[in-house]
């Protein structure tokens, strides 16, 4: 009993040192991209923390550290009610290791181009957010709302980042200039890019609707070579009214080449469409954050 027990909370203590990990790594990503670029280019950023940095160019002995810190109180307070404990305690823990990588971290990439640094910016920025959603928590700001409309409306993390980012960039063109404010989309834009890249991009999944007259081979070989689920529906040819048989599976990006084979090999003539998805819950081929 007594080794079962230290089995399972050396599980534990393993998972929750990864995710420390996760955030610390994507906290400092960010960081890098706060102080090495957007700062000394002038450029705001996304959610909390452009609206941090829009504060400190007003009133610049204000740090950006403590603005962040302090601005994620009240969404803290909202988040509380609608994510998670788990979650919840994780990104307490991400808002301090962020605001302290804002405070410490220091690295200048020596990129003098405007647009170069947008987009170097944004890829750094985007990386480091969606490592940090890779774990079980955040570095709060927009991340806690991005995840609360996630869960209730299935909207992507990134695509509600770009939204609410627009009144950043309207702020932006009054606060430092519209060539500031355009540069600032352009980094927005690659961020959400790298964020939803991150956290689903390399394991978005695909749903396949497969219409064969050798749908037994077929179905066989997909179950044996992809290891992979298929469902079965019966249905109707519209011109023909002859009963037609439809597979359906769910695959990784990385397996579809193999699925086309597959089909290939059995029937040439096979009707094939294969679709994106916006989340598969389950426990093989599930690809949703447990937030």
């Amino acid at each position: 009993m007594n080794s079962w027990i230290g089995k399972i909370n050396l599980t534990r203590l393993k998972q929750v040192l990864w995710n420390l990990f996760l955030i610390s790594l994507g906290s400092v990503l960010c960081a890098v991209a706060v102080n090495g670029i957007l700062i000394p280019q002038k450029f705001l950023s996304a959610g909390f923390t452009g609206l941090a940095l829009a504060i400190h160019y007003l009133v610049p002995y204000l740090p950006v550290s403590y603005l962040y810190l302090l601005l994620n109180i009240p969404l803290f307070i909202l988040g509380r009610k609608y994510v998670g404990h788990r979650f919840f305690l994780y990104s307490i823990v991400g808002v301090v290791i962020y605001s302290l990588a804002l405070k410490w971290i220091l690295f200048i990439p020596g990129i003098q181009d405007k647009i170069l640094s947008a987009l170097l910016a944004g890829i750094i920025m985007g990386t480091g957010a969606g490592v940090i959603l890779r774990s079980l928590g955040s570095a709060g700001g927009l991340d806690i709302l991005s995840v609360i409309v996630r869960q209730h409306f299935s909207i992507r993390l990134g695509t509600t980042s770009l939204a609410f980012n627009g009144i950043i960039l309207t702020g932006a063109a009054f606060l430092i200039s519209l060539d500031g404010a355009l540069y600032t989309l352009i980094y927005v834009y690659v961020t959400s890019y790298m964020l939803n890249l991150v956290v689903t991009g390399l394991s978005q999944r695909k749903a396949a609707f497969i219409i064969s007259s050798q749908w037994k081979n077929i179905s066989q070989a997909i179950m044996k070579d992809l290891n992979r689920g298929i469902t079965h529906i019966r249905g109707e040819g519209g011109f023909t009214s002859q009963e037609e048989m439809i597979l359906y599976t769910v695959i990784t990006f990385q397996e579809l080449s193999r699925l086309k084979r597959i089909i290939h090999q059995a029937d040439p003539n096979a009707f094939v469409v294969v679709t994106e998805t916006l989340e598969v819950m389950g426990k093989r081929i599930g690809n949703q954050p447990h937030w």
